[in-house]
């Protein structure tokens, strides 16, 4: 594949402007997770706030035995009524990332589709492997449930989605959420997931750019996550959504993701199957785009399609009341 050949014109000239060094090394994680920082806080730093959104921490017990978990809970500042919910988790490949990265995506959202929007901050591997980043994910929802009152949320419309690493673990909670039975969820949004430890696809083996999170890195990033290397027989769906057998009963899902990311082909995969098992689901494939490129190309026509098409399946998601 010549990858940089098949990008979007758009998309293009952005990926020709980033440094071919490897800045998100993983095999120096600590290092990684600073430059991911410096280039979240300098891609955001020009742009204008969102007003009219309030922010607050709050904390959820954790799993027996766990830490507490932070919480941050997004509502708009003239909220009158019950709102429908997001529960959100933070991308960065299992191993990097924080709330703070999406506070701007938080806010507009929550003007955007009219809802409250709650942020966990899970920890992460490898210091931190699989279950402690789902099972952080899973306390911080069932507290959004118990506070649902109180937070003014329909516990009815409570969606939960993420993006990249955080895509898997929504498919994963959903997985998790579904087999114990306590709280119900309306909807994942799982965008460009990460979701197949296996990483035996087309894609997986075509995607090696280094500008990219390629294969390299989703090996890494597996291993950080498993605590071994990904591809063995027992690996639990609850962190690679792509092993379960069943995947009846989950919540209606939508899955956007570029034809260019390492994940296409598992994502489309995992999208497939759920049709088949009954769950309603939409899946869209942007062409010429990489993985992550509504975030590094945000003005692009085909970014801002992406962000269009999203937005207006949460809204339908939780507030059409015919579901």
């Amino acid at each position: 594949m010549n990858f940089i050949d098949q990008l979007d014109p758009e998309l293009r000239v952005v990926v020709e402007k980033l440094p071919t060094d490897r800045p998100m090394n993983l095999n120096e994680i600590p290092k990684a997770r600073t430059g991911m920082k410096k280039m979240v806080t300098a891609m955001l730093a020009n742009l204008p706030a969102v007003e009219g959104v309030t922010s607050q921490d709050r904390f959820a017990p954790g799993s027996e035995g766990d830490p507490d978990v932070r919480v941050r809970v997004y509502q708009p500042n003239d909220q009158t009524s019950k709102l429908p919910a997001l529960y959100w988790i933070h991308g960065g490949g299992y191993v990097m990332g924080d709330i703070e990265q999406d506070d701007r995506l938080m806010m507009q959202l929550v003007k955007r589709i009219g809802c409250v929007c709650v942020s966990v901050d899970y920890r992460l591997a490898p210091e931190h492997p699989f279950p402690a980043p789902v099972e952080d994910c899973y306390a911080g929802l069932k507290w959004l449930f118990a506070h649902s009152d109180e937070l003014g949320v329909e516990p009815a419309r409570i969606a939960i989605g993420g993006a990249s690493g955080g895509g898997g673990l929504a498919a994963g909670l959903a997985l998790l959420a579904r087999d114990r039975g306590e709280v119900q969820v309306a909807f994942q949004l799982l965008i460009y997931p990460m979701i197949d430890d296996r990483n035996v696809t087309p894609a997986s083996y075509a995607i090696t750019d280094p500008r990219m999170w390629n294969r390299e890195s989703n090996l890494l990033g597996w291993k950080a996550y498993l605590g071994r290397d990904g591809g063995g027989a027992d690996v639990s769906p609850y962190a690679a959504a792509a092993r379960a057998s069943d995947l009846t009963n989950l919540p209606p899902a939508y899955i956007p993701v570029g034809a260019l990311d390492l994940f296409v082909d598992e994502n489309i995969e995992y999208a497939q199957r759920l049709i088949q098992a009954g769950v309603p689901t939409e899946l869209h494939v942007y062409p010429g785009a990489f993985h992550g490129f509504d975030l590094f190309a945000p003005s692009a026509m085909v970014s801002k399609q992406f962000k269009a098409d999203r937005d207006n399946a949460l809204k339908r998601a939780l507030h059409d009341t015919a579901r």
